[in-house]
């Protein structure tokens, strides 16, 4: 694979912005092998009864793209992978046979299970090799919306995920009449290796959205001229973008619903008055999406698999490896459309709810790309204008903000890692410091290579819903509204603190936490049966989706006792946030942003429990 040349990449913008000519066909993505046909029903049909026994093949599957035939990697000749459905209280096996020439390997996402059942090569587990079968075997303890993919290089890229569904003991809480999956997910044609590597040679490669001299007008009649060349000196200043949105755009990706590109999209059927839950899940590799079925309210009633009390929202985002489960009760024929832009808005994938096959809703506009501001950047006390831009009281504020910027060195830079002031803290989160017990504990981040910035003042962004969602006149799911259904189970205050921050260096596209990528970086320890909190501290201007394998986190978001359970927690830019934790489950496990590339490049740690 080579690098694409700036016409070779306007070119593949315009194919993917104006004819979407680059999807994938087929009832899922995937054609069988020999001859091209599409499949009779798509895989990412939920199977009408559960199992305890599976056998599946991973395998090198035939998609077609724009046309072209390629190959992607699948299960039992399926991309996306078949859904699973099991029961709580089962003890299921699955065996895994590998037909590809390296090794792989899936973890099951979310489920909690033994150790060496989690299928992350390296830690616990060796991996599958080629031509071997592995049995996974490890009883179901709970319920609700999950997936699978492969934890193996970048074979989650190319397709290896699936959906899994995991009917409660004691039969569902929430009826419905019709019950879909939705797997959204980012395709590309590209070598995803190629990907990372053009990243490390422009952080920006994949990003032609950037300001212009038009824009700087269009600021400059709406906020006037000082604003806008203020605004303009503050980034220049930083060397980096509000346009920074995304490092892998619509430009080589294609989003999928179920595996079906925008241009046709997933349909399911329903009759008027139904009530029908949607199983949202964001399988992509790369992509933040926000969702929203316009004319439809859609009421939030799980959240990673666990039940929350319903939220009425018109859209919501979902990062990568989140699932949320919705109701929606469509009285008219429609058809809905399922809209899911990107978060960069440079694309989207789309489903319709439908009376009668063939149906396709209208496609709503693209909403405004949102921008970056300095709250992103971790100054939690600039505020935000009526426009969604960073307000600034004059000239000498701007100037002392930025003397703040490049001098705060050992001073207000660092406050956080002396314990944020009352002001800062998360709600539920005890009122005293409690002693910081992480690799690295007593060094001072500092800026450097890997490390670009250091938020001077992160801030609790958890009532907030997201770049580009704030102010657009919808009611936006946030964090804040997650409510667990029942209270916890662990009622015993957390005996310690974890600080991670979250670094990165945009430019270099060098990412992980505490300012050392993978291999550098000690195992984070955790003592069996003891309570953590861990705290998060996003000194990037990315959001980052952390999944802990192994363990719920108990997000501390106001709720109380009634603190959603949740297995990925999306990041916003600039805030501070925590979790609490009860280490039940020796062994090793993963600790890692679930942007694949992020991760590739070294936003991992090994949490060792013993």
């Amino acid at each position: 694979m080579i690098n694409f040349s700036l016409r070779e990449r306007l070119a593949l913008s315009r194919r993917r912005f104006i004819t979407g000519a680059a999807g994938l066909c087929g009832a899922g993505v995937v054609l069988p092998r020999g001859p091209a046909r599409a499949l009779s029903a798509p895989h990412t049909d939920i199977p009408l009864t559960s199992s305890a026994r599976f056998s599946l093949a991973v395998e090198r599957v035939p998609v077609v793209a724009g046309g072209r035939r390629m190959t992607g990697t699948g299960i039992n000749g399926s991309l996306p992978a078949p859904t699973l459905r099991w029961r709580e209280g089962d003890t299921v096996e699955i065996a895994v046979t590998n037909r590809l020439d390296e090794t792989t390997s899936l973890h099951w996402h979310g489920i909690r299970l033994p150790a060496d059942m989690d299928g992350v090569p390296g830690l616990s587990f060796a991996g599958i090799r080629s031509g071997a079968t592995f049995t996974y075997r490890f009883p179901v303890r709970q319920s609700g919306t999950y997936w699978y993919h492969s934890h193996s290089g970048m074979q989650e890229q190319t397709g290896l995920y699936g959906a899994l569904v995991i009917d409660p003991a004691g039969g569902t809480e929430r009826a419905v009449d019709r019950d879909y999956v939705l797997v959204l997910s980012d395709w590309t044609d590209a070598d995803p290796e190629q990907i990372v590597s053009s990243l490390k040679f422009q952080s920006d490669y994949y990003n032609f959205r950037q300001r212009t001299v038009g824009t700087f007008v269009r600021d400059a009649v709406r906020d006037g001229p000082g604003l806008a060349v203020r605004d303009r000196l503050r980034w220049g200043a930083m060397n980096m973008a509000p346009t920074d949105i995304s490092d892998v755009s619509g430009v080589i990706y294609t989003y999928l619903m179920n595996g079906q590109p925008p241009e046709t999209g997933w349909t399911g059927l329903f009759r008027p008055g139904e009530r029908v839950r949607l199983r949202v899940i964001n399988a992509a590799s790369m992509t933040l999406f926000d969702v929203r079925i316009p004319g439809l309210t859609m009421h939030v009633v799980g959240a990673d698999g666990q039940d929350v009390e319903p939220v009425p929202v018109d859209e919501f985002r979902i990062g990568p490896a989140e699932t949320y489960d919705v109701i929606v009760q469509p009285e008219g024929e429609g058809p809905w459309t399922i809209f899911v832009q990107s978060e960069d808005r440079t694309g989207y994938a789309r489903g319709t709810l439908a009376t009668r096959p063939g149906q396709l809703g209208p496609v709503p506009p693209m909403d405004p790309r949102p921008l970056r501001t300095m709250v992103d950047m971790g100054m939690g006390g600039m505020d935000r204008g009526p426009a969604g831009h960073d307000r600034m009281e004059s000239g000498a504020a701007m100037q002392g903000d930025m003397a703040g910027m490049d001098m705060a060195g050992d001073g207000m830079r660092h406050a956080a890692r002396r314990g944020a002031p009352e002001a800062m803290r998360m709600p539920g989160m005890a009122a005293h410091p409690a002693p910081v017990t992480q690799s690295g504990a007593g060094e001072r981040l500092k800026e450097g290579v890997e490390v670009q910035s250091i938020a001077m003042m992160p801030r609790n962004r958890l009532t907030e819903p997201g770049a580009g969602l704030e102010g657009n006149g919808r009611r936006c799911l946030t964090y804040a509204d997650l409510r667990a259904t029942r209270a916890g189970e662990d009622a015993r205050p957390p005996s310690r603190e974890i600080t991670l921050h979250l670094t990165g260096n945009m430019e270099r596209f060098i990412w992980g936490f505490d300012g050392k990528k993978f291999s550098e970086a000690e195992p984070v320890r955790l003592v069996l049966g003891e309570r953590v909190r861990f705290i998060l501290i996003n000194d990037t201007m990315m959001e980052h989706p952390i999944h802990l394998h192994g363990f719920w986190s108990e997000l501390e978001n106001g709720q109380g006792a009634f603190r959603p359970y949740k297995h990925t927690i999306t990041v916003k830019p600039g805030e501070r946030l925590s979790s609490l934790v009860t280490v039940d489950t020796p062994g090793l496990w993963a600790y890692h942003c679930h942007l694949l590339y992020h991760m590739e490049v070294g936003m991992f740690r090994t949490v060792v429990v013993s």
